[in-house]
């Protein structure tokens, strides 16, 4: 599998920052304006890019040998949650980028002004989240092996390094 690529995630977010800029001037045109964005969102967002650290930093530390045993599905779950995590967070970095881009033009009246921060507050935090989605990412590549190439073969399935386990060196 592939990681993700930083000119994607930009791309998801300048797109959806697009297409929420619309959707949030079209509400404003009709007379609805978005609630601001609540400080429990930069919390949950945060803490979710914490866990995804500190889950990512596990597999790093098993990778060096400073843990003595982590569990594959684990490891595999890590990389899934990892990769996840850093579209979300160029999604919600989109949104929260539309809400600041559409308060732009009322900044001199405050409750624009509110909503902004607090949406700007927003798409730092989900920016955050993105970019520990990349680096939990690469705490779970693996290695080169002796030969110079990943622990992959060339159909791209995990190879079984154990000589012990029957049928070594074929495909997981």
């Amino acid at each position: 599998m592939r990681r993700t690529s930083v000119r994607t995630l930009l791309l998801v977010a300048v797109a959806t920052a697009v297409g929420g800029w619309f959707v949030v001037r079209l509400l404003q045109s009709r007379g609805t304006l978005l609630p601001a964005v609540p400080w429990i969102v930069d919390v949950t967002v945060l803490a979710l890019a914490a866990a995804v650290f500190w889950a990512g930093w596990t597999v790093r530390a098993y990778q060096q040998g400073r843990r003595p045993s982590l569990d594959a599905i684990r490891a595999a779950r890590t990389f899934v949650l990892a990769k996840a995590a850093a579209p979300t967070g160029a999604l919600l970095t989109g949104w929260y980028g539309a809400q600041v881009l559409a308060a732009l033009p009322d900044l001199s009246i405050d409750a624009f002004r509110d909503r902004a921060l607090a949406a700007g507050v927003a798409a730092a935090c989900a920016v955050v989240l993105a970019v520990v989605g990349l680096v939990a990412e690469r705490f779970c590549q693996l290695p080169p092996d002796d030969r110079g190439e990943g622990r992959e073969g060339r159909e791209g399935a995990v190879t079984r390094e154990d000589p012990e386990t029957p049928g070594a060196g074929t495909p997981a």
